[in-house]
């Protein structure tokens, strides 16, 4: 009987489903003799894959991680890719959840011992999606074995406000959690200089080797590192909140309201009326924020906010008088 590339490719999946197999079942599965499917295990042993034959009273046989990767096509480093990527995609909702976690079985399943371990470091928290910004896989291994092994991390680190390429700065740190949120990596980690906790961004570190000594894990503000980061993105240090939070009254009937008022509060106060609680970053912010719904707004709270609307008029003022001279009119040449 000839090779049946698909058969080939069934007779792997179901190598690949669970541990053993007995060779009877195969058969009946593939609807092939037993002699054949002897043939299609050598095949795959051919090709690189380690299949071990079981004894038993019914014989059969078990899919063994090898030596080395299979002819997958792909690299260490792209199969370490291939592995975290799976993983990125069932934590953070971006694909099936159950199937990526499926597929970063079967991966590992046949991973060589030495990848697997570096795989099996990788350990994440996910935030919802936002801009990108790559981190080498070298930096993100480097900076999970510590966040792992708990051990002081030293790096040089380029801020934020600075190019790319610029200046970098020396920081020792205690590495807490490595995150992937908004398209990018972050470190939450305790500045052993600054003596507070700061978020870094992987793609602008340089891990140092080797690492300092151990230190014994601390607790991020609110216990939860997706509340602090969620504040942190927001301005704030009082977890996830935003730094300034007020109340107005728009004269809107609600249901007009709460489509655009994202993650605020907006309580019916009558059929043409309602309450909008929401935050920003500032107050200036907010008070412009508010103004965006092109409504009457009334008993603003608390007062810093209506001191901001103060300010936001005076400006809308100002810069309404400030007419632009309106442009000459060209006349057409005369002959």
């Amino acid at each position: 009987m000839a090779v049946s590339p698909s058969r080939m490719l069934h007779l792997l999946s179901l190598l690949q489903s669970r541990r053993d197999w007995p060779g009877r079942v195969l058969s009946q599965r593939l609807g092939v003799s037993d002699r054949t499917l002897r043939r299609d295990i050598d095949q795959l042993r051919g090709l690189g894959y380690r299949i071990t034959a079981v004894k038993g009273p019914d014989g059969g046989y078990r899919l063994d991680a090898g030596a080395q990767l299979p002819p997958l096509l792909f690299d260490d480093d792209q199969a370490v890719a291939l592995a975290v990527a799976l993983r990125t995609a069932a934590a953070s909702g971006a694909v099936g959840g159950e199937a990526a976690l499926r597929a970063l079985t079967t991966v590992r399943q046949v991973l060589p011992a030495r990848l697997r371990h570096r795989v099996d470091a990788v350990t994440f928290t996910t935030l919802p999606p936002g801009s990108t910004a790559a981190a080498a896989p070298a930096v993100l291994l480097a900076v999970s074995a510590a966040v792992r092994a708990r051990e002081v991390l030293r790096f040089d680190y380029v801020p934020v406000d600075r190019e790319p390429d610029g200046d970098r700065d020396r920081r020792r740190a205690e590495p807490h959690h490595v995150v992937f949120g908004r398209g990018r990596w972050y470190l939450v980690a305790w500045d052993l200089d600054a003596g507070g906790w700061r978020v870094y961004r992987l793609d602008r570190m340089s891990p140092r080797t080797p690492t300092g000594p151990a230190f014994v894990p601390r607790t991020v503000p609110g216990g939860d590192v997706r509340d602090f980061l969620a504040g942190h993105f927001r301005g704030s240090d009082r977890g996830g909140g935003w730094p300034c939070t007020g109340e107005v009254v728009l004269h809107l009937p609600a249901r007009e309201v709460i489509p655009f008022a994202g993650d605020g509060i907006v309580e019916e106060l009558g059929p043409d009326r309602c309450r909008l609680t929401a935050g920003s970053w500032s107050w200036t912010a907010l008070a412009a924020s508010f103004g965006r719904f092109d409504a009457a707004l009334t008993d603003a709270a608390p007062g810093p906010l209506a001191d901001a609307f103060a300010l936001l008029a005076r400006r809308c003022a100002d810069a309404s008088s400030r007419t632009r001279p309106a442009a000459p009119v060209r006349r057409p040449d005369r002959d």
